[in-house]
């Protein structure tokens, strides 16, 4: 004797372990988000309104690959550089300089005027690099 049982097919899904999911994940979410948000408050200071008025001086030293020098494209040696920088310091004590170092240079050259610049108390030197790309 055979016994057939009737099978029909769901009409609809059962939502409830879903919804559990989705609410877990929205604490989770809210938690970690909160979490994130603390942190130190920092008091940053506000600029100014007027725009800085003031110019001073820039020297650009140039290093090429052979190790020669040139400040603000002209030839010089080290002993011309230090004595048109301390000219320029002279006039100007905010003179500041701008090293840019070809990449194929001697790198004790670059430190070499560094080293220069820093001795006669510049204290504002920039080192100009290449945008990765061009």
């Amino acid at each position: 004797m055979h016994v057939q049982t009737e099978s029909k097919p769901y009409d609809t899904i059962n939502v409830t372990p879903m919804l559990d999911l989705a609410y877990v994940l929205l604490v989770i979410f809210i938690i970690m988000t909160t979490a994130s948000v603390q942190g130190l408050s920092i008091n940053l200071p506000k600029p100014s309104n007027k725009p800085s008025t003031e110019k001073h001086e820039i020297k650009i030293v140039q290093v090429q690959a052979d190790g020669s020098l040139r400040l603000n494209g002209a030839a010089v040696t080290v002993a011309e550089l230090e004595m048109q920088l301390k000219a320029a310091m002279a006039r100007d004590p905010k003179t500041s300089v701008v090293l840019k170092g070809d990449p194929a240079a001697n790198y004790a050259r670059v430190i070499e005027v560094l080293d220069l610049t820093g001795a006669m108390g510049i204290g504002s030197v920039g080192l100009v690099t290449a945008r990765i790309g061009n």
